[in-house]
């Protein structure tokens, strides 16, 4: 009885199906994908366990936990440039109070190797389809007669040799070391006297290096994941309910982060301050880590999780250093701006470029060997020959954009660097155009280039900036102190419109410059 064309299209439907999700699983649960995580080169192997196993190496006891899911991910760390063991821990504790930025990088790099095993499955699926169609029915029948003749049965067994040939399962070998380790729950391994955070609950580890210094260890990883969690934790619930202006109609506020050295801890802070002040846009000045080593990822992958629904520009920092940095952020959704003018948020234009000491002094698109000056006349260039005013310059040294300003082609300079706030201050430009700069201290609360503690090293500061009708009106600084306490500063308003009436004084030279309105002082040079 022959099958209608309807029937056979179901069963290869059916048969393409069952084998795509078999090859599919199978190609998922045997790959892997290695990562930049907390720190280390780590391999992700997902499993259907439900757990997360964490494999931290002959040292450090291995950690589990229930992952919620039938999914799982068995990970393992590799290298880190961590110096001491000592300073490993501390940083496991102060990433593990934010984790947020490195769960989602471990779930990104999951659905993507699912995605990549469904595919590879759906072209495994076809191949049995193909195959059958391409032989047809006439050479089908014949090669079903051959398998049941003494020439069939001696090549399915030639093919379950070359199998054995191959796996070779009588090769025997030693037991693994962490076969002879068993798990137990974190609050077992340290003992009824060091207290356990309601998140360590079911945490499990697995590992008999249970000397008094390891023991320590684990001692301080806790404590400095407590301090940290609380200190920040609090920080977030008072800047929600800050009383910040906010925006009228027609308004849009834009927060200014800068120099954040790899303090992931105020990345929640920064956006708690955002959302009370209205913020629908981010500006990052640079410097989000110390070195801009890949080992750094955590702090980016902080700062996109803490953004990522938000539109959002940047530059990289002198310490930012190589093009690490850049492309990240660039291939997660920022705007990186690279010397040309971009449209920014609320019809504003913008324009900017990574600092030339993040690079070895002074790419300028092909051309390199510049000076820091000498890229500082090529971004004034570029700002006085837009066919619209330059509504702002975002850049990580104030003095990078001081020319386009002081000739008149921007409304708006902001910057870091410095680790105080300096400004804003206005400066009326050669033809009568008014423009501000301003530089936002250090949002990581950063003691030069270094920012990575349970609490701040020093006042950390965010900014938010009002534009309306497409140019900047006003600012407002926001300070977090050591001591946990916020001082939110006043709306300070911006008058970019050009006074023709009231030409510039020259006094010697073709601007002045007013900071009425000032805060910090240039000393600080020293952390920046």
């Amino acid at each position: 009885m022959r099958v209608s064309r309807a029937g056979r299209v179901v069963a290869y439907v059916a048969v393409w199906l069952v084998v795509t999700l078999l090859a599919s699983l199978a190609f998922f649960l045997l790959s892997s994908r290695t990562i930049v995580l907390a720190s280390h080169d780590a391999v992700l192997r997902p499993n259907l366990q439900g757990e997360v196993v964490l494999r931290t190496g002959p040292v450090l006891p291995d950690l589990r936990m229930d992952s919620g899911h039938r999914l799982g991910v068995d990970i393992r760390l590799g290298k880190t440039d961590a110096k001491s063991t000592q300073e490993l821990v501390r940083r496991y504790a102060y990433i593990a109070s934010q984790p947020e930025g490195q769960v989602a990088k471990v779930r990104e790099a999951l659905v993507d190797m699912l995605w990549s095993a469904l595919l590879r499955g759906a072209v495994v699926g076809s191949v049995p389809i193909v195959v059958w169609l391409l032989l047809g029915r006439p050479r089908r029948l014949e090669l079903y007669r051959r398998t049941r003749s003494p020439a069939g049965a001696l090549s399915g067994l030639g093919c379950a040799v070359l199998v054995l040939a191959f796996w070779q399962p009588w090769q025997s070998s030693d037991d693994p070391v962490e076969s002879g380790r068993g798990w137990m729950p974190l609050g077992e391994f340290l003992g009824p006297e060091v207290p356990l955070p309601a998140e360590a609950a079911g945490i499990e580890v697995r590992g008999d290096v249970t000397t008094n210094q390891t023991r320590r260890l684990i001692e301080s990883a806790i404590s400095t994941y407590d301090k940290s969690k609380a200190f920040y934790a609090r920080a977030v619930t008072a800047a929600r309910q800050l009383d910040l202006r906010r925006p009228e109609d027609g308004e849009t506020v834009v927060l200014l982060v800068s120099d954040r050295h790899d303090n992931i801890g105020m990345d929640k802070v920064a956006r708690a301050i955002g959302d009370a002040g209205g913020a629908t846009a981010v500006f990052d000045a640079g410097d989000d880590t110390s070195t801009g080593n890949s080992w750094e990822a955590f702090s980016l992958d902080s700062l996109n999780a803490a953004f990522d629904d938000l539109p959002r520009w940047g530059v990289a920092g002198n310490h930012d250093h190589g093009p690490f940095v850049h492309s990240y952020l660039d291939d997660h959704g920022w705007t990186m701006l690279e010397g040309e003018v971009v449209d920014g948020p609320a019809g504003t234009t913008l324009l900017g470029v990574d600092d030339p000491r993040s690079s070895g002094l002074g790419d300028w698109r092909d051309e390199t060997g510049l000076s820091f000056d000498e890229v500082g006349h090529r971004l004034a260039d570029v700002a006085c020959e837009a066919p619209q005013r330059v509504t702002t310059m975002l850049v990580h040294d104030a003095d990078l954009a001081r020319e386009a300003l002081q000739r008149g082609c921007t409304d708006l300079v902001l910057a870091g660097h410095l680790h105080v706030q300096v400004g804003p201050t206005r400066v009326v430009g050669q033809h009568g155009e008014a423009g501000y700069t301003y530089t936002n201290g250090t949002t990581g609360g950063a003691a030069y280039a270094i920012a990575v503690g349970s609490k701040l090293r020093r006042e950390a500061e965010v900014t938010l900036v009002t534009y309306r009708d497409g140019r900047p009106v006003g600012l407002q600084p926001v300070i977090l102190q050591t001591n946990g306490v916020f001082h939110v500063r006043d709306y300070l308003p911006l008058h970019v419109t050009a006074d023709l009436s009231s030409p510039p004084r020259l006094d010697g030279h073709e601007f002045v410059t007013e900071s009425p309105t000032a805060h910090g002082d240039t000393s600080a040079a020293g952390s920046r």
